[in-house]
């Protein structure tokens, strides 16, 4: 997530440059042919370009608003993720009791460091790459990795899981393939146990019951936009109009400039040039866009910042248990929030 107000142009121009770079070439080309040999047939009227640009705008926008919906639909996810962690750690609190009171706080603790060790696996299950996922195989978002870490990647699952479960239990959770929904199924084993002994009266560990089932939800929801891309047929539709677009358009200016020619001169059809690159460029960089939001938890800089969100998850409840040596929040790098 980036948290500055916008994108700075020389981190954007950059990110971008290979859409200019096709521009140029796609429009430098026919300018040369029209004006030095002659080919005036490559002069086409504008009008055929004109409706092709007016349906690649309103795919584009369609595209645009589609992925972004998947990624603030992440947003609204992990928020409700917030708060049933929130409200998981306060029932944890109250609901589970013990007359040794060092015994209770030990329990409450086990139970709270299970949770961050979901909230751990299900950040590193989320940054797992995809097939169709972008930022590992275009070049533009690797050579953007420079600004930016992904902290998934960068460390390793087991690693993180140590401090917040048991030695038998991590070993049984790593031996898993999904480590979250394991996690929260032996989060509710334990409160079975404890509602076996006593410890949790039948109506608490019904309600501790709901809010492991809400966290289940929540996980499949991210699972489904995690697993389910965007579709095929719309990306690939977009992607075909704007490169047609972007092939015609130096055509369509040449028969624009070349009606220009007795009045101001045959140097006015060099135009072309700058026009085209600047008309292709949005469209270009639109359709990049639009592809920069489909994944938003692939690990680009416009992700839902779900290690963060995880941070600040496990602050609020480590306060809650009372702990005053809490682990620094988040901030962001060159702007970059993950």
């Amino acid at each position: 997530m980036n948290t500055n107000t916008h994108y700075k142009l020389k981190h954007f121009i950059p990110w971008t440059r290979a859409k200019i770079y096709k521009m140029l070439l796609l429009s430098i080309i026919p300018t040369l042919l029209f004006y030095f040999l002659e080919l005036n047939w490559l002069a086409i009227p504008w009008v055929p370009i004109a409706l092709l640009g007016t349906a690649t705008a309103f795919i584009s926008g369609f595209k645009n608003t589609q992925t972004y919906n998947r990624t603030w639909e992440a947003r609204q996810i992990y928020g409700a993720i917030i708060n049933s962690s929130r409200a998981f750690g306060i029932m944890v609190k109250d609901f589970v009791r013990n007359n040794d009171k060092v015994k209770e706080s030990e329990l409450h603790k086990e139970i709270i460091y299970r949770h961050f060790a979901w909230l751990t696996a299900l950040r590193f299950q989320l940054r797992e790459t995809k097939s169709w996922e972008n930022v590992k195989t275009r070049s533009y978002y690797k050579e953007y990795l420079k600004y930016y870490t992904v902290p998934e990647w960068e460390t390793d699952l087991s690693e993180e899981l140590k401090p917040f479960l048991s030695e038998k239990e991590l070993g049984y959770i790593l031996s898993t393939k999904n480590r979250a929904t394991q996690i929260l199924a032996t989060q509710s084993e334990h409160l079975r146990k404890l509602n076996e002994e006593g410890l949790i009266s039948n109506y608490n560990y019904v309600a501790l019951e709901n809010q492991l089932k809400d966290l289940y939800d929540q996980q499949g929801k991210c699972e489904r936009i995690k697993n389910f891309p965007y579709p095929r047929q719309f990306t690939s539709v977009n992607l075909y109009f704007t490169n047609m677009l972007c092939f015609l358009l130096p055509f369509g200016f040449l028969g624009e400039f070349s009606k220009m020619i007795e009045k101001f001169g045959e140097h006015i059809i060099w135009l072309t040039v700058p026009f085209s690159v600047l008309i292709g460029w949005v469209f270009l960089v639109l359709e990049q866009i639009g592809e920069s939001t489909e994944n938003p938890f692939e690990g680009n800089p416009n992700d839902v910042p779900i290690t963060q969100i995880t941070r600040n998850i496990e602050i609020d409840l480590r306060e809650m248990l009372g702990e005053t040596v809490l682990p620094p929040a988040l901030q962001p790098v060159n702007n970059i929030l993950m």
